[in-house]
């Protein structure tokens, strides 16, 4: 694997992991209300889904960091490339059912990730 290979997967990895923490922890704080574009009503009235939404983000996260460090390099790629799919479908799935910018900051970067692995 390139080291442009293994930053992109990284970058991917922490993206999910940061979307946890924002979904599990800071979903009734300013910081998420304006990332997700919400009032604080609406975060109070969906914080346990959020939760949930937030837990499946670090499974992705998760996915791709056990990827980047398996000790069998060829199982590496192929977690990798499972947990990248899986990012793209979440991304093209939240592009076309809640907001389009999904595709370009979650898509784009799993996408190029993916190619890079791939290659």
């Amino acid at each position: 694997m390139t080291y442009l290979a293994f930053v992109f997967v990284a970058l991917v990895a922490l993206e999910h992991l940061y979307i946890l923490i924002l979904e599990m922890v800071f979903w009734t704080k300013p910081r998420a209300l304006k990332v997700f574009g919400m009032s604080k009503e609406d975060a109070e009235n969906s914080k346990i889904v959020a939760a949930n939404l937030g837990l499946y983000n670090g499974f992705l996260g998760a996915g791709l960091i056990w990827g980047l460090v398996h000790p069998e390099p060829s199982i590496g790629v192929q977690v990798q490339i499972f947990f990248l799919l899986c990012v793209l479908v979440a991304a093209l799935y939240g592009g076309v059912t809640a907001k389009k910018s999904i595709l370009l900051v979650q898509g784009l970067p799993a996408l190029v990730a993916l190619l890079l692995v791939i290659l």
